[in-house]
């Protein structure tokens, strides 16, 4: 079975319509529609209910979803270690959203380096979604994320307590930058500043926001380690008044499957967590 057919089954699963499949795939809808026709006809049973609201499993499609996932994972991984580089016995894939691989993903893959020599090391470094996702296809053995999806067959560890406080340039506290730290950031301080949940400027990019305030004055909330040197230097000053809002840090992956290098690697993790001044990053 062409393994496109499959990720095309899994993304209107996760979507709920063809439309939005097609959307996140980059492909037109015809194409989607398509590509399920030609799955039904090699299984021989309707996969879909499709209807205004979208599209619904059947029985039969219920069943095969367990079935795709794992054939996409299958061919993911064997996509991932093969061919090995020369001189290495296996691979690790690690992940950490853009906030984390600087400093906390770069030490943890220099500390492996010279932990584990004959592991070849491949890091992504991107959205939550993106790699939750890349996570549950079994692309990655494990990722650095703040904010981390449950399901069955994940483990969930909290690494670093984190805290969101609001700083403002010292001439002007206007305007306020809402930086938006993700769902549970939003449900937080909008009960808390219910007159700044429509900010006038608003960024999902903590180190654009933090530049903007710099250039142009305001306020917003801010990660500690990254307001502290401005804060040092007098570029901003901290709201005292303000309330802070946590933001830990969580190590994801996959409890099935755990090598030993990858526990190995996960240990290095913990070990360069406890070792660092993280006050200071």
């Amino acid at each position: 079975m062409d393994i496109d057919l499959a990720r095309t089954f899994l993304e209107i699963v996760r979507t709920g319509s063809f439309m939005a499949a097609a959307e996140r795939l980059h492909i037109t809808q015809t194409t989607v529609t398509a590509r399920m026709q030609n799955l039904e006809g090699q299984l021989g049973c309707r996969l879909f209910i499709r209807n205004r609201s979208g599209a619904s499993l059947t029985d039969n499609g219920e069943r095969f979803a367990g079935h795709a996932s794992q054939l996409v994972q299958t061919w993911e991984v064997a996509r991932r270690e093969l061919p090995l580089p020369e001189g290495a016995g296996s691979v690790l894939t690690l992940g950490a959203e853009i906030s984390l691989w600087n400093p906390l993903l770069l030490n943890w893959v220099s500390a492996l380096s010279q932990v584990l020599p004959d592991v070849a090391l491949r890091t992504e470094v991107g959205e939550p979604r993106s790699l939750h996702e890349r996570l549950e296809q079994g692309v990655l053995d494990a990722a650095l994320v703040h904010q981390p999806d449950y399901w069955p067959g994940m483990q969930v560890e909290q690494l670093l307590e984190e805290k969101l406080i609001m700083v403002r340039t010292p001439h002007t506290a206007q305007p306020y930058v809402y930086v938006d730290w993700g769902a549970h950031f939003r449900q937080q301080h909008d009960a808390a500043w219910p007159e700044k949940a429509r900010a006038t400027v608003s960024m999902d990019l903590g180190p654009l926001a933090i530049q903007y305030l710099l250039a142009n004055g305001g306020s917003g909330y801010f990660r500690t380690r990254v307001a502290q040197p401005w804060l040092e230097q007098g570029s901003l000053e901290r709201v005292v008044d303000a309330p802070e809002f946590s933001y830990p840090v969580y190590l994801v992956c996959p409890k099935a499957k755990q090598s030993e290098d990858l526990l190995s690697a996960l240990d290095q993790l913990r070990s360069t967590v406890k070792q660092a001044d993280w006050r200071d990053w």
